[in-house]
């Protein structure tokens, strides 16, 4: 099987990092890479994350802040495949096959992505107890070829809340081939120090990424003479609960 390397963020995240690391490795993949990238914590992450041995690697980040530490990881990732989740969030049974059956149903794609369904307390272990999920083209739902994340570039380090935004509107504009999975693949925590309640003071990166995605959008019409396009193709959710 391929190689897949799987980055976990992680800042003071021992209380949720042992679940999200279980998860990944119940995926039934065989040929796993986990990258734990510590960014500063002062709490006993690091040890949560040694605790399992391989294939879980631990790393750590200089930089502060989620993309820094995210973009440390692929930097070190070996495999092929990329594939991430927050420290707090958990993985559905049988993720990683899904999406896998879906580039080989589909050899063309570049990446796929999933649904996302919220929870607090303790995390859904049914398909009654998960309910509706939302699409979200965020870095826990993806699945993605290597060279094709490269292609778009690493997560823009200059935003704190808007680099999901950013990279996925670039990936659009490279052109990647992506699709939707319509199953609940990623179950997302919500819990008082979620990046989002954290950083409300840095909403205004939003309004800047989709001005930089027009101008972008626009500068490439005038290069090749056609019309520009200036809709942002986003999910309709896209973000909520971020």
């Amino acid at each position: 099987m391929d190689l897949i390397s799987v980055i976990i963020p992680a800042r003071n995240a021992e209380a949720y990092l042992h679940d999200a690391i279980e998860s990944v490795l119940g995926q039934n993949w065989p040929n796993l890479e986990v990258l734990v990238v510590d960014n500063g914590s002062s709490d006993g992450t690091l040890a949560v994350a040694r605790s399992f041995g391989p294939p879980v690697v631990c790393l750590t980040s200089e930089r502060p802040g989620q993309p820094p530490t995210t973009n440390h990881g692929v930097r070190h990732a070996q495999g092929d495949w990329l594939a991430f989740v927050d420290a707090d969030d958990l993985w559905a049974p049988g993720k990683l096959q899904r999406q896998f059956r879906a580039f080989e149903e589909e050899p063309g794609l570049d990446a796929v992505f999933c649904h996302v369904v919220n929870f607090t307390g303790r995390p859904p272990n049914s398909e009654t107890e998960i309910g509706p999920g939302l699409p979200a083209p965020v870095p826990g739902t993806v699945l993605i070829r290597r060279e094709a994340f490269l292609r778009v570039g690493y997560f823009d380090e200059n935003y704190v809340l808007g680099s999901i935004m950013d990279w996925y509107m670039r990936a659009q504009d490279a052109g990647l081939r992506i699709r939707m999975l319509p199953a609940v693949l990623l179950y997302r925590r919500i819990h008082e120090d979620n990046l989002g309640k954290r950083q409300k003071n840095q909403q205004g990166d939003y309004v800047a990424i989709v001005k930089a995605a027009l101008d972008r959008r626009r500068t490439l019409a005038r290069t090749s003479t056609q019309l520009g396009n200036d809709n942002i193709d986003l999910p309709e959710d896209f973000g909520q609960g971020l």
